[in-house]
């Protein structure tokens, strides 16, 4: 593997055996069996062949669908920036497919015509459908965001539960009908209300209080050093706080469970891969595999705010104990701690990363999100494969001497020891 961010393909035997025994392949192939069963049962259509294709092509497809879907919520993030637009991209793709399906098994005969007609024809069913399943997609993503699951596996969990209900539900079984009806527009309303009371948040934010930027930073470029003198200036803020991320969120767990490690060191950067262990349907690095350790990070971030004359007005905190144990949601805690009574702010990109924090410091309380629509051609992914220009002065200097593995890093009249990437003051 060179320095890229991305990992030798493997050979497709290979491919194919990595696919067949990942978790989620089976839990797709289970959703398919599941959504034959569970219509089968409910619309006696046993012999069904419609309904047999149907289950068939979703125990093979789900897997492709829910990165699909990740990957479609992903483009409208980084196109609008609105949490309801990221929604909207999940809802509709979904919403045509459940329309297709649901059209196909009541032409082929699949489904009771009394009970279907009941909530609304194939399009009620449909729409129905979708919006329970995107409730219960957002729930997967609140764990996801507090170490619980993968984003795919739980959309593939949310996707399983609301299959069993849709099918008693548009058999027209009592109870299970309007459960299914009152789950589908509650967690609806929920999933788009608490979206939209975001954005209006975010548009209509008040002046003054603390802002809290938090990201990987790695590393720390132009277009970050931007955003915080736009937020100081477009929010009046008393003052920023920086918290870079110590280990992502979604590597804890595969650290932990042994599906990823570090499998060298390239220029100061860890080069995270992937073990025999990993489920060939998560994607472990959306934000690419090349990391800056966080201690060195954060001394990058500190040499650049003091070189652009920021160091009075941004403060660079690092709580490892409360990240490593309560993540973001931890620090945002802290922050409120320290600061009782102060309106927060929390700028935020449109990346994968980016919206990650948004959606983290929704759920942290009325806190004010500032979404960044990036439009520039500066990225991070660029800078750790040797893009030049593209961070400051000083930063550029210490990924120079870091990429030549110096003992001793020497920027500004200070001096860092380099222990396999990490930077610590001092000789």
């Amino acid at each position: 593997m060179t320095g890229s961010d991305r990992q030798t393909k493997p050979a497709w035997p290979g491919k194919v055996r990595r696919y067949l025994r990942s978790p989620s392949t089976r839990m797709a192939a289970f959703g398919g069996l599941l959504t034959y069963l569970s219509y089968a049962y409910a619309h006696g259509s046993w012999t069904n062949l419609t309904l047999i294709c149907v289950s068939v092509f979703v125990g093979a497809f789900l897997p492709t669908y829910a990165k699909l879907s990740n990957k479609a919520e992903l483009w409208a993030n980084n196109q609008f920036g609105f949490v309801t637009a990221g929604r909207l991209g999940r809802f509709l793709p979904q919403l045509v497919f459940n329309l297709v399906m649901f059209w196909l098994m009541l032409w082929g005969g699949a489904l009771n015509q009394h009970g279907i007609a009941s909530v609304g024809g194939f399009a009620g069913a449909a729409l129905v459908t979708t919006l329970a399943s995107q409730g219960t997609q957002f729930l997967g993503g609140y764990l996801v965001a507090r170490g619980v699951g993968d984003a795919n596996r739980n959309t593939l969990v949310g996707l399983l539960v609301n299959v069993t209900l849709a099918a008693l539900g548009t058999a027209g079984v009592p109870y299970a009908r309007e459960a299914f009806l009152i789950v589908g527009f509650v967690l609806g309303a929920l999933f788009f209300g608490i979206g939209l009371l975001s954005d209006i948040r975010s548009k209509l934010a008040p002046k003054g209080g603390v802002g809290m930027f938090f990201g990987t930073f790695n590393p720390f470029h132009n277009t970050h050093l931007a955003m915080v003198r736009q937020l100081l200036e477009e929010r009046d803020l008393d003052r920023l706080i920086i918290h870079p991320t110590l280990i992502p969120k979604l590597h804890v767990d595969a650290f932990r469970d042994g599906t990823i490690r570090v499998g060298r060191l390239e220029g100061g950067f860890q080069i995270l891969e992937k073990t025999d262990k990993a489920d060939s349907n998560v994607d472990y690095f959306p934000t690419g595999n090349k990391f800056l350790p966080p201690e060195t990070r954060k001394v990058l971030i500190e040499l650049a705010l003091a070189e652009a004359g920021l160091g009075n007005r941004v403060e660079v905190a690092f709580y490892p104990e409360i990240y490593n144990t309560k993540g973001f949601q931890g620090v945002v805690a802290e922050i409120k701690r320290r600061n009782p009574g102060v309106r927060l702010h929390a700028p935020h990109g449109t990346d994968f990363g980016g919206m990650l924090v948004r959606q983290i410091v929704d759920e942290c309380g009325w806190i004010y999100p500032w979404r960044i629509l990036r439009r520039d051609t500066i990225s991070a992914t660029a800078i750790r494969k040797g893009a030049k220009g593209m961070t400051s002065g000083v930063v550029t200097d210490v990924l120079e001497q870091l990429s030549q593995n110096r003992p001793v890093v020497v920027v500004g009249g200070r001096r860092f020891r380099n222990d396999n990437g990490v930077l610590t003051e001092g000789d």
